[in-house]
């Protein structure tokens, strides 16, 4: 009976782990390009029950048999085996903003922080004082041949992630108008292309806070991706997160259903075991 009281608390506390995880999906549900996780588990080693009574010996002359009938398995809980990440398709939201970038299909912009380089699907970038295309948290995005440095109102993207500028306009102020209204484009040239990476298994990397995501050993390291197999970039747009709040409100009643569940078990085993001590053991 006791055993029955750890399958059931590692039950509770598997439900825990979930409730945790849809939590922080409904907490992010409006977080531009964030992506839902989930927890998976998997069960402890099933028990194969026999009867202990019998002695294992048949009273005829072919010798000695395990005699002791099977009476069946008995479950000993569960525990939590992963929390992954969803990498699905969020829907695209139209901002009209040149530094709101989105990828459109599998893949990650690079960007340079004081840890090293570290990978994001959030396009929602800022022009830096120094002319550097940032994070809004001040992460340089990176280009295929380092940090990008443009101007407002003075650069394109392509969708295969080419950076164009304006060779012809040479304003010093990253704030003019200049250039707007008059379409100054007569000499357009490539300044870089964006760097955008894959993984192996990118389900396995780790997220560290503002939409940014570490490489893993499971993840392998990240490679550019070339040609037909580069998402499309789409300037002005800005992918939003892929949880559904209705999948995540259901779920949420689900574990509650799944921990009641849980701890009447044991509160059945205590009933059980007071029954045990309290009326049996006394007729012993």
């Amino acid at each position: 009976m006791i055993r029955g009281w750890y399958t059931g608390a590692s039950g509770m506390r598997a439900q825990q782990w979930r409730l945790d995880s849809v939590a922080n999906n409904l907490a992010n549900v409006n977080t531009d390009a964030y992506k839902r996780e989930v927890a998976s588990f998997k069960a402890f080693p099933e028990m194969l029950l026999r009867r202990t009574e019998d002695d294992g010996v048949y009273l005829h002359p072919f010798g000695s048999a395990d005699a002791a009938p099977i009476i069946g398995r008995l479950g000993t809980g569960v525990e939590l085996n992963e929390l992954f990440t969803t990498f699905t398709q969020g829907a695209p939201k139209e901002t009209s903003s040149d530094f709101d970038l989105m990828l459109d299909g599998k893949g990650f912009f690079a960007v340079s922080t004081p840890y090293g380089e570290r990978y994001t699907r959030n396009g929602s970038f800022i022009l830096g004082k120094e002319g550097l295309l940032l994070t809004k948290e001040g992460f340089p995005v990176l280009g295929e041949n380092g940090p990008i440095n443009i101007k407002a109102n003075n650069f394109r993207v392509d969708p295969e992630g080419r950076v164009w500028v304006n060779a012809a306009y040479q304003d010093d102020d990253p704030n003019s108008m200049v250039g707007r209204e008059a379409n100054l484009w007569e000499e357009p040239v490539i300044l870089d292309v964006l760097k955008i990476v894959e993984f192996e298994l990118e389900r396995y990397l780790k997220k560290q806070g503002s939409s940014l995501y570490l490489a893993t050993e499971e993840s392998g390291p990240a490679y550019i991706m070339m040609d037909l197999d580069r998402p499309k970039v789409m300037q002005g747009f800005i992918e939003a997160s892929n949880v559904d709040p209705v999948v995540e409100m259901v779920q949420m009643i689900e574990v509650n259903r799944a921990y009641e569940a849980n701890q009447k078990v044991i509160q059945t085993e205590e009933a059980m075991l007071g029954t045990l001590i309290n009326q049996v053991a006394k007729f012993g």
